[in-house]
């Protein structure tokens, strides 16, 4: 997953020319937000538990008392930063983890100024021993804390081999530290901090469904022969036709690096340094060789082969080293498709996973209104809006885009998978080859569905809980759905005694399938049945209004009203709020029969 983009925080005009400076130097996304109101609370938590790094340009005390609610573990919280309207302090507000004292220092001198950093490492000594610079590792970063410590208390310090950072001075003391840069696997402890320069990359080949212990096996086996320490791997490396594979997924995982691909033609340009180039591999797939000349590729033109392939009978494995740490990575990552369903509306009812996958995309793709719900969370993401009518239009632009090495997020009102766009996505995905379906490259995108909380849901709450017994849901678009199959599943749902939800109720030129629904229905079950009406549930027009079965009429419903119509056993009771609906499920009979 892609790291979150930096949220640039600004809750008013005087801050604007900061806060767009600010997300200038560290590729971030100005978020105008208004002080103090609520949206602006769920929002800024809603960014944070997503894990993007929070920068503020405010006073500290705001972005503490918003985020006061929402925070937690430390080593997994994303840095916060506030910073003064004029630019002048910057200061980092849950401690220098995460990066937060190095983006501290780097706003600091785009800014012009001060980086009040106050964690006594990075004070003292001018860095921090458990974040060193890109393209290194350290391997033992539970000893950190301790080796701080023992430093600030007047411990030596020693490096040996080739240590990242370079300028600091070694000393003497009453005991040592010792930093260790090395790219072979060493014992590390509390005076012996390893750190691993991320020179070597993982060239990997695989047949289709390679089994993931084979290929893990024979990476494990390599770095252990070659004296490579996994934490010395900057990246895996293959061919684009492999960008699904599980095997290569899942190595890369393992040793927590990214995945990069290269297409045919790339690889085959490194033919003149590969060590098996094979006749057998180009007529496959048109290179002489797919580990050898992915790692080669990645590695660069001054790049060498430091493993020739070795293979299994599914995987194939060859190491090559770059001259310098790789901080940067080229060839093309897995594009992904997140299917997200963001609830009825408000920031309030969409779930964390679905702000961390919007946070941490490209490009968004919905319906225009759909999109327009996300509000400051879609700032600074590129956007394609699509209107009502080409659902699939919509479906395979996303799927192709995530195939292009996009990040992608394809947003659903209420719940993807209900009623939307994630099982249109899974059918054309599912068409393979046909000429209806979508590209290879496209089949080979990650896609990841994230849960949203339905129309349904939401107003089940807002009334009591209606939804508490077997309940079902029936669209009555006949766009989709031919009427008879319709008029023939109200008739199940009326037999069945469920709580029925009503999607899609009328349209303007559909006015009489929700009355049907209504005969149908009182026929099985009592005239007053309990009925909710909820329009615009979770948005700040919300409403909800009580019904009967026999006095619900189509004239009170629109494309924007959901209808619930509770089961025979539902019931409808005062308090001093108002009404509430609920259908019993039997606990408390049962615990009278017990």
């Amino acid at each position: 997953m892609a790291d979150p983009t930096p949220a640039v925080i600004c809750l008013d005009d005087g801050g604007a020319a900061t806060a767009a400076r600010a997300a200038e130097a560290i590729g971030g996304a100005v978020h105008r937000l208004g002080r103090g109101a609520g949206d602006t609370a769920e929002t800024i938590q809603g960014l944070f538990t997503a894990g993007c790094p929070i920068v503020g340009v405010c006073a500290a005390g705001i972005l503490i008392r918003l985020l006061g609610p929402v925070l937690g573990d430390k080593r997994a919280e994303p840095p916060v930063l506030a910073i003064s309207a004029d630019g002048a302090s910057v200061v980092p507000l849950l401690g220098g983890h995460r990066g937060a004292n190095r983006l501290a220092r780097d706003l600091a001198a785009a800014l012009g100024g001060h980086a009040a950093l106050t964690t006594a490492g990075d004070v003292q000594l001018g860095i921090a021993l458990d974040e060193p610079p890109p393209g290194w590792r350290l391997a033992n970063p539970g000893d950190a804390k301790a080796a701080a410590a023992a430093l600030l208390a007047g411990a030596g310090l020693r490096r040996e081999g080739m240590a990242p950072w370079p300028s600091l001075s070694e000393r003497d003391g009453p005991n040592t530290v010792t930093l260790i840069g090395t790219e072979a696997p060493a014992a590390g402890g509390p005076d012996r901090l390893v750190y691993h320069p991320q020179a070597h990359v993982l060239g990997l080949g695989a047949s289709r469904h390679c089994p993931v212990e084979e290929m893990q096996a024979l990476v494990a086996t390599t770095l252990a022969e070659a004296g490579i320490a996994p934490g010395s791997i900057a990246c895996v490396a293959s061919i684009d036709l492999k960008m699904d594979e599980a095997a290569i997924q899942a190595v890369a995982a393992q040793l927590d690096v990214p995945a990069r691909f290269f297409d045919a033609e790339t690889l085959e340009r490194e033919t003149p340094r590969l060590a098996t180039p094979s006749d057998t591999v180009f007529a496959e797939v048109g290179c002489h060789g797919v580990a050898e000349g992915a790692a080669l590729a990645a590695a660069g033109t001054e790049g060498q082969l430091v493993v020739a392939k070795r293979r299994t009978a599914h995987a194939t494995c060859a190491v090559a080293r770059a001259p310098m740490p790789l901080a940067t990575l080229p060839g093309q990552r897995r594009g992904h498709l997140a299917v997200v369903g963001i609830g009825p509306g408000g920031a309030a009812w969409r779930t964390a996973e679905a702000t961390r996958l919007i946070a941490s995309t490209d490009l968004l793709v919905g319906y225009g209104p759909y999109l327009d719900l996300l509000g400051p969370l879609a700032t600074g993401k590129a956007r394609r809006d699509f209107p009502l009518g080409e659902e699939e239009v919509r479906c395979r632009f996303a799927l192709e885009e995530a195939g292009r090495g996009q990040r992608v997020a394809l947003i659903s009102s209420g719940d993807a998978g209900i009623y939307a766009m994630g099982a249109l996505v899974m059918e054309l995905l599912a068409r393979g080859d046909a000429p209806d379906g979508v590209s290879q490259a496209a089949r080979r995108a990650e896609v990841t569905h994230a849960a949203g909380i339905t129309a349904m849901q939401a107003a089940s709450a807002m009334a009591g809980a209606l939804l508490g017994h077997d309940f079902c849901a029936i669209s009555l678009s006949d766009l989709l759905t031919p009427r008879d199959d319709i008029l023939r599943r109200l008739r199940a749902a009326a037999a069945g005694d469920f709580v029925v939800g009503l999607y899609n109720p009328v349209s303007q030129r559909r006015r009489t399938l929700l009355a049907a629904a209504r005969d149908i229905l009182l026929e099985a079950r009592p005239a007053e049945t309990p009925v909710l009406l909820a329009r615009q549930v979770g948005r700040p027009d919300a409403t909800i209004t009580r019904r009967t079965l026999a006095t619900l009429r189509e004239e009170e419903v629109d494309m924007l009203t959901i209808v619930l119509i509770g089961a025979s056993t539902s019931q409808v009771f005062e308090t001093g709020e108002g009404w509430r609906m609920f259908t019993p499920r039997g606990y408390a009979v049962k615990r009278e029969l017990a």
